[in-house]
């Protein structure tokens, strides 16, 4: 698309925009004054759907009237009716999902499967500059294990005075730790550079040495398209308050590959993963269920998954092919703008990106206090960026054509 610099040009995305009327689905915040914000912070959340309190109270309706006994073909079953809509976001067959617990939680408990080290395969592979959450649950399993960080963690960083990976160079380093690497976790898009990476050619490298491949997927699950079947991934875990607006603290996704569900390796057991047939006789040996859901230790937090029941309508409605289309050219349009706006700001987020960009602003805190306080809400990282993460649901072209003029007059 060629792109122009003016607010005729920007009504006209907005006209020809097929996800414009998604906008009135979400309920948009506003200042004290009563007018709306410029909402550009969906990496961090997303906005509420506006059936959310609906879907919350109808289950609040069925513990008040019917208490306990909302469990029996209720609640038991509640978190299947997320298995098909997230394994359509995820690209996999419904067997290798379920939604469980919080993310970190769910990437340990997957790593207590997925990183065993031995004496001579015990090295595991993060990007330099993951979200610390991460770090620390890699370095924790590391010690789990009983071996030390600093000979075990592979962290991959930029060459000298670049900002982002080179996909070339992820694929080197994997192949020079080979018969030592157990296990690679990466974003499949940073939180800090919004650098998406190449996880079919990071998946096929990492098997092709005899390494597990799994993917935190905090900001790229409504975000990108993924096939994690097809590609070949083992495990993935992801957030749902971000992009996928199901509010602060909603329920995690985990992916296991089917190849793995006669799993009788290590895993942390719990009574929902337990064979639905004879969960509830309350038995002493634990018989896995033979799919992801076998990786389930508690029931499901019912609550929390509505919200995310209620934002997967949106999607399924919209699809993730529209959505990704308009997260590319709305990108696409904020970085245009910057470049021929803004040339003293730069831009490190590469192509390879989903819908954000991190920018490198003059003033750098100061200029995000400003903004901040002209109603725009997006988000600052330290040491020098700004990350601005519209949502193609309920963003428009417009909120990119304003926030670049107050982020001008601001600079």
């Amino acid at each position: 698309m060629i792109y122009e610099n003016s607010l005729s040009f920007v009504k006209k995305l907005d006209q020809s925009d097929p996800l414009r009327f998604y906008r009135k689905k979400f309920h948009y915040p506003k200042n004290k004054k009563g007018n709306e914000v410029l909402y550009l912070c969906s990496n961090s959340l997303g906005l509420q759907p506006k059936t959310a309190k609906e879907f919350i109270e109808k289950e609040l309706n069925v513990w008040e009237k019917d208490g306990v006994l909302g469990q029996h073909g209720r609640w038991e079953k509640f978190h299947e009716r997320l298995i098909h809509p997230s394994a359509r976001l995820v690209g996999a067959k419904p067997s290798e999902v379920v939604v469980m617990n919080a993310l970190t939680v769910n990437i340990h408990l997957l790593l207590i499967s997925f990183y065993q080290p031995t004496k001579t395969r015990n090295k595991i592979m993060i990007e330099k500059g993951a979200f610390p959450s991460d770090q620390y649950a890699v370095e924790s399993q590391i010690r789990l294990h009983g071996f030390n960080p600093k000979e075990c963690l592979v962290e991959l960083a930029p060459r000298n005075g670049e900002k982002i990976l080179r996909t070339d160079d992820i694929l080197k380093t994997i192949n020079e730790n080979g018969d030592e690497l157990c296990t690679i976790l990466l974003g499949g898009v940073n939180y800090y550079t919004g650098q998406a990476f190449d996880m079919k050619a990071i998946t096929e490298a990492g098997k092709s040495v005899g390494a597990f491949v799994g993917f935190d997927l905090a900001h790229a699950a409504g975000n990108l398209l993924l096939n994690l079947h097809e590609w070949n991934v083992d495990f993935a875990a992801w957030c749902s308050y971000k992009y996928l607006c199901a509010g602060p603290g909603a329920p995690s996704g985990i992916f296991i590959h089917e190849r793995h569900h006669d799993w009788d390796g290590s895993r942390l057991a719990g009574w929902w993963g337990q064979n639905k047939q004879t969960r509830f006789e309350m038995g002493p040996e634990f018989d896995p269920i033979q799919t992801a859901e076998g990786w389930q230790i508690s029931n499901s937090p019912v609550m929390g998954m509505t919200t995310l029941l209620a934002s997967m309508e949106i999607f399924e409605e919209a699809g993730m092919k529209v959505i990704r289309e308009k997260g590319i050219e709305i990108t696409g349009y904020l970085e245009y703008l910057i470049q021929n706006s803004l040339p003293n700001v730069t831009i490190i987020t590469p192509n390879e990106r989903g819908c954000q960009l991190s920018l490198v602003v003059p003033g750098g805190r100061k200029v995000f206090d400003t903004i901040s306080e002209k109603s725009i809400i997006c988000d600052w990282r330290e040491p020098d960026v700004i990350r601005i993460a519209p949502h193609p649901l309920f963003n428009t072209f417009l909120d990119i054509f304003c926030f670049v003029e107050i982020l001008k007059k601001s600079i």
